[in-house]
């Protein structure tokens, strides 16, 4: 069941010329290279001593939120949920060119799901000016893609998601969209304000630059907790969440491959031998 609609209805996006105000959500997910350690209560990932990146769906997002600021003007403000320590990926994209970064950390959000996440997200957004909201298309750590649809719901937004192609009207009145689907490549126009999200082929992220490395170091990072938004543990926590992490655990070790000696016979043998005496599909 979809989450309730409570934001403002949609409204004229600014014309080209006035301030544009470009939202990014990011999410710091560890790095894919990283190997990947399991609580010993299979709970969850140990992340002591693991490195934590910005999620590579976020990186984009954050270039396309760069490149519409150059076209139309304006600011490019990043939202996080998490720990501490997510200001690090946070500074990533400060580093990149966004003006603006705001974390919202709480201890009262543990075991927020992702509808709980986006209803933490939809609050902030909605105190906040924002004419177009940008996420990753998902979040490399779990694959779930449901935070930039749900988060579209709470804020009563039209949305396009998996964009692949992205182009503003010179009005900056609505955008084309481009989605890659199974056979072909779908086409849609969507009005802002919107929420989108990106694949990683939009476009390629810019590298930050040491000035913007160093200045990044430097600015504030606001941080929220869930009083600030309007919410409490009861309706986006542990609580309140429909899913529950029952376990979790590394996929079991597979068998070395066997490889078999002689002709082409004898190996046709051996395979049907192979599926039909141990493999039991024969």
């Amino acid at each position: 069941m979809p989450p309730p609609r409570t934001g403002r209805p949609p409204e004229p996006w600014a014309p080209q010329g006035e301030r544009v105000n470009i939202i990014v959500c990011v999410k710091q997910v560890p790095d894919t290279e990283a190997p990947i350690r399991i609580k010993t209560d299979g709970s969850g990932i140990d992340e002591t001593a693991l490195n934590l990146v910005m999620n590579y769906y976020d990186e984009h997002a954050t270039e396309a939120g760069l490149r519409l600021r150059e076209q139309f003007g304006g600011s490019v403000t990043l939202l996080s949920v998490g720990h501490e320590r997510a200001k690090e990926a946070l500074r990533t994209g400060l580093a990149m060119g966004a003006d603006e970064a705001i974390l919202i950390s709480d201890s009262a959000a543990e075991g927020v799901d992702h509808l709980g996440l986006a209803r933490v997200l939809a609050e902030v957004i909605r105190s906040l000016p924002h004419d177009v909201v940008i996420c990753g298309k998902i979040s490399t750590d779990d694959n779930a893609g449901i935070v930039g649809p749900a988060l579209a719901e709470y804020l009563n937004l039209p949305q396009a998601t998996a964009i692949a192609h992205l182009e503003v009207d010179a009005m900056g009145t609505s955008a084309v969209v481009h989605r890659e689907v199974e056979g072909g490549v779908e086409v849609l126009q969507v009005p802002f304000p919107a929420v989108l999200t990106v694949e990683r082929s939009l476009n390629e992220p810019r590298y930050p630059s040491l000035p913007g490395i160093m200045k990044a170091k430097r600015k504030e990072i606001k941080t929220l907790n869930l009083a600030a938004a309007r919410l409490t543990p009861s309706t986006v926590g542990a609580a309140a969440s429909r899913t529950v992490l029952a376990s979790l655990s590394t996929p079991p070790k597979r068998k070395a491959g066997r490889i078999l000696d002689g002709d082409m016979d004898q190996a046709v043998a051996a395979i049907v031998a192979f599926l039909k005496d141990e493999a039991k599909v024969l």
